[in-house]
């Protein structure tokens, strides 16, 4: 699953009025076609629970805390994210969940393409078949 997911450090530029992060098309893989964030999601309560046949994603924690749990069909792995200087890459064919989100957490999603229902894969019987058959 290693080459499927990946940390990345975004650029941080440190001063004493704050910091600053940028993400442009050279930070993340691909170009980026579609942006959306989550947030005042409620304690307890879930996010994700599907796998893309082809989108990358690059999630951030711009605020606060979440854990990503991500599956291949074969193994499981926890990134807590909570740091705005790191993101996630996530390349198709990886289940994902979003949970634990601390109060005030935000959490950006960058998307290598527009919104696909197509491209989803919302049962995990499904993506464990389409696993099976790559």
């Amino acid at each position: 699953m290693n080459d499927k997911i990946q940390i990345i450090a975004i650029p941080k530029i440190e001063e004493r009025r704050g910091n600053l992060s940028v993400i442009e098309n050279t930070t993340v893989p691909f170009d980026i076609k579609r942006v959306y964030y989550l947030y005042d999601v409620p304690a307890g309560a879930e996010r994700g629970g599907h796998a893309h046949k082809e989108l990358q994603e690059f999630l951030v924690a711009l605020s606060g805390s979440f854990d990503v749990v991500l599956k291949d069909g074969k193994e499981e792995q926890i990134i807590t994210l909570n740091k705005p200087y790191e993101g996630l890459l996530i390349n198709p064919g990886i289940w994902r969940e979003l949970q634990n989100f601390s109060s005030g957490s935000v959490c950006l999603v960058i998307a290598s393409e527009v919104y696909i229902e197509e491209d989803y894969i919302r049962e995990f019987d499904e993506f464990i078949a389409y696993s099976n058959r790559k």
